[in-house]
């Protein structure tokens, strides 16, 4: 085979790889043209009706997220690697919520034991089919080990941490990362001192182990918390699974 020819052959086998936008910047327009932010932009919610007119674009990106490989994913430095990984958790759980909506209040809608909307394998990811509860659980929290990743990871529902405006980014990651902790936990309706008492999103209780040592960790937030120096005694709120629709988010 003529050589020019075998190497353009190689470039088309490279092309897809060569292709992903690592600012992914197909996903940030989405975001920043639907996702609608409230209280000082410590909450959002998200039009679903105008992601579902923009669904092929959605989709597109969905694409090019699968299209990644195992070995090219191994090879980006730790901060792009969880960017994407954050990203591909939100945006499929979009993708989730629209074969749906509008027929749906809340992501357990699918069920929590058949059809159940963390573990149903839907989508590719790295060379594999996986689930929500794959991105979150086995690619992410014991990989990376840090306990801001709760704070990016967006369930759909209004006691989860915001959808974040805009997508995250390897070298803005950092500043993004911490950006979400300090608007989570000074966000009154889901982290607040009272009556002597911290209480505290149910986050911190299901995963608790991220959180360790729990003091330390909420001394260092505590100005954001609005709390003495001294930690108080903590409880937990109930978490609200309701859809985090902007049609009714924040009417409550």
């Amino acid at each position: 085979m003529d050589a020019r020819l075998i190497a353009a052959c190689l470039l088309l086998a490279a092309a897809p790889a060569l292709a992903f936008d690592d600012s992914h910047a197909a996903w940030d327009g989405l975001l920043k043209r639907h996702v609608v932010l409230a209280q000082d932009a410590k909450a959002s919610a998200l039009s679903y009706a105008g992601m579902a007119q923009e669904r092929a674009a959605l989709k597109s990106y969905l694409a090019s997220l699968s299209a990644v490989s195992r070995g090219q994913f191994d090879a980006w430095p730790r901060a792009r690697q969880m960017a994407f990984l954050i990203n591909a958790y939100n945006a499929f759980t979009v993708e989730k919520i629209l074969t749906r909506y509008p027929d749906i209040r809340s992501i357990w809608d699918f069920g929590k034991v058949f059809g159940n909307p963390f573990k149903d394998e839907f989508f590719m990811l790295l060379g594999g089919k996986t689930s929500l509860d794959g991105v979150e659980h086995r690619m992410l929290r014991p990989v990376y080990r840090d306990p801001r990743i709760h704070y990016a990871v967006n369930c759909a529902s209004i006691g989860c941490p915001m959808l974040r405006e805009e997508a995250y980014v390897g070298e803005r990651l950092e500043r993004q990362l911490e950006e979400q902790a300090v608007r989570f936990l000074s966000d009154r309706s889901r982290n607040r001192y009272r009556d002597g008492r911290l209480e505290l999103s149910k986050i911190f209780d299901w995963f608790k182990e991220d959180f360790e040592p729990r003091e330390g960790y909420f001394a260092r937030y505590a100005a954001v918390l609005g709390v003495p120096d001294r930690i108080p005694p903590l409880s937990f709120l109930d978490y609200d699974w309701s859809l985090n629709d902007s049609r009714s988010s924040f009417r409550r």
